[in-house]
């Protein structure tokens, strides 16, 4: 789908300018089933690359697809089985929202798992007045501001916070769908807005992304977004 391939280009675009050495360890905490791992193993297989996830059936198809030096393991981001100072990296993507996390605990792991000058980058949906069905069938418990999030995690202990939004060009249609489809209710609404796309319309949302990434590049920021990313640092 558009929107993971938009995600993963975009979280591959901000690992890169982080500088990372080879044989750096990057941890993916939320791998789900390893999409963002296995781009990353193609485009940096110098990294020690490591996942964590919550649901056992995932973590076995992240295995599956990755190469063999890539470790796996079922885990809850509120209680990590990591020694601290493990992680050179962490990228986390759309996991702190989620109802089965425990914000304030998974991002102190996300602290004490990370080396001293670590980064963290993360990923979560945006303004909580956008909770919609879709939120209800993934199990979305928050949505978050940009200023929130520097607020949570600056409160956390982390440094060098930075946050902004993406998918801002296609926020319009975003918001109007979400009109239509009307706010979220327990047990309604239309479900997740994951589905199958008609291909000529899956290529032009991932166009607009695209550029949305190159003028990123250039500078250039939206004050809105239906995403928000976060970098911060471990001090």
């Amino acid at each position: 789908m558009w929107w993971y391939r938009a995600l993963h280009a975009g979280l591959l675009a901000r690992i890169g300018r982080l500088g990372l050495p080879g044989g750096a360890r990057l941890l993916d905490a939320g791998c789900g089933t390893g999409g963002l791992l296995a781009r990353l193993s193609a485009t940096r297989p110098d990294l020690l690359l490591h996942g964590l996830e919550y649901d056992a059936e995932a973590a076995g198809l992240a295995r599956a697809k990755l190469p063999s030096g890539t470790a796996v393991q079922v885990g809850t981001v509120n209680a990590m089985p990591y020694a601290a100072d493990s992680f050179d990296a962490m990228v986390s993507a759309d996991v702190l929202c989620h109802a089965g996390v425990d914000e304030a605990a998974a991002l102190a792991e996300f602290r004490r798992c990370l080396k001293p000058g670590g980064r963290l980058l993360l990923n979560l949906p945006a303004y909580q007045w956008m909770a919609s069905a879709h939120d209800v069938h993934v199990h979305n418990a928050r949505r978050y501001t940009a200023p929130q999030a520097r607020a949570i995690l600056a409160a956390a202990g982390f440094t060098a916070v930075s946050c902004g939004y993406w998918n801002s060009l296609l926020f319009p249609l975003m918001l109007l769908h979400r009109l239509a489809a009307g706010k979220a209710k327990s047990g309604g609404g239309e479900g997740s807005d994951v589905r199958s796309f008609p291909a000529w319309q899956d290529r032009l949302f991932f166009a607009v992304t695209a550029i949305e990434r190159w003028l990123a590049g250039l500078g250039l920021q939206f004050p809105f977004g239906g995403s928000v990313w976060v970098e911060a640092r471990k001090p």
